[in-house]
């Protein structure tokens, strides 16, 4: 008797259907454009990689120092931490007689005048140059404008003199009464851009309410700056945090010190210098910049993206 092969067991699988052949096995051709693409990209992020690493390397290094006994610093210019003097920090506190929380008040005192003063008056100052129209408004601009330019040296000297003689050197005041006064005109010049990119009509709209330009100014135009004096604002903080020049001429009395002249204290060409608690109060000094960047760093690229716009 004949059995029909397609009843045996496994004759499924040995008449299963072939796999399809692919339609072309043939590579595709390499695109030569899209290849020198990435390679430029990969060789513009090597080289922010790089730009990142040598401006952090003298912070990485600074922090790390400030953990090493005076005698490993200079020696040592690897970002590796071999022993863990956290000791500086102690004595860098209390190195100069009293705590450094006292010169951090100091510098807190003159940065928040200076910041109020900028505030108040460069606003001001730019609203009257970008909505008023006055007498000699653009001559009055362009000395403005080359104020800019003078460098400080050159006006330390009359300033000094005219402190002197209305014996408020040794004070605070000759560090923020200027800056109630509208001297730094970079800040203007900022505001002034960004005014001038607020429409008129906000202006026009206003003023046909019967507002004038004391509501104007409060009401309409001081509330939309808010990117501008948030960038004035930051930039007056660290300018203010870091100056040494200007503080060291008009603070004599170590009881007023600021922390930039604070921390040259720690360096004494005569006797023994301690670089460790010097390092440990520069990163103590730090932590309040790192702050107020991280806080305001919203408003400062959107202060300085939009700032000239139409």
């Amino acid at each position: 008797m004949r059995t029909d092969s397609t009843n045996r067991p496994g004759a499924h699988a040995a008449v299963a259907t072939a796999p399809a052949v692919p339609p072309s096995a043939a590579r595709r051709p390499v695109d030569g454009r899209q290849v020198r693409l990435t390679l430029r990209r990969a060789g513009k992020h090597t080289l922010l990689i790089l730009g990142v690493l040598t401006t952090l390397y003298p912070v990485l290094w600074m922090v790390v120092s400030s953990l090493r006994p005076d005698g490993d610093i200079f020696g040592n210019p690897s970002l590796l931490l071999t022993t863990f003097h956290a000791e500086n920090y102690v004595y860098g506190w209390t190195a100069l007689g009293r705590p450094f929380s006292a010169y951090l008040l100091n510098s807190a005192i003159v940065v928040i005048g200076s910041i109020i003063g900028n505030l108040v008056s460069c606003s001001m100052a730019a609203y009257a140059f970008a909505r008023l129209r006055f007498r000699f408004q653009r001559p009055a601009f362009a000395y403005m404008l080359v104020s800019i330019m003078l460098p400080i040296h050159v006006v330390i000297v009359p300033q000094y003199i005219l402190w002197a003689q209305a014996g408020l050197v040794n004070s605070f005041w000759p560090l923020i009464v200027p800056k109630l006064l509208a001297t730094d005109a970079f800040f203007i010049f900022l505001m002034i851009q960004f005014i001038r990119g607020l429409p008129r009509e906000l202006d026009d709209a206003a003023r046909i309410d019967g507002a004038g330009h004391g509501r104007i100014f409060f009401l309409i135009i001081l509330p939309l700056m808010k990117p501008a004096l948030a960038t004035t604002a930051i930039f007056t903080f660290i300018w203010t945090w870091n100056d040494f020049f200007s503080q060291l001429i008009y603070l004599t009395d170590p009881q007023k010190y600021t922390v930039p002249i604070a921390l040259r204290s720690f360096i004494d060409a005569q006797s023994t210098s301690s670089f460790g608690g010097m390092f440990a109060m520069s990163v103590v000094a730090i932590v309040p910049l790192v702050l107020a960047f991280a806080l305001g760093q919203k408003y400062l690229v959107q202060g300085i993206a939009t700032t000239g716009l139409k």
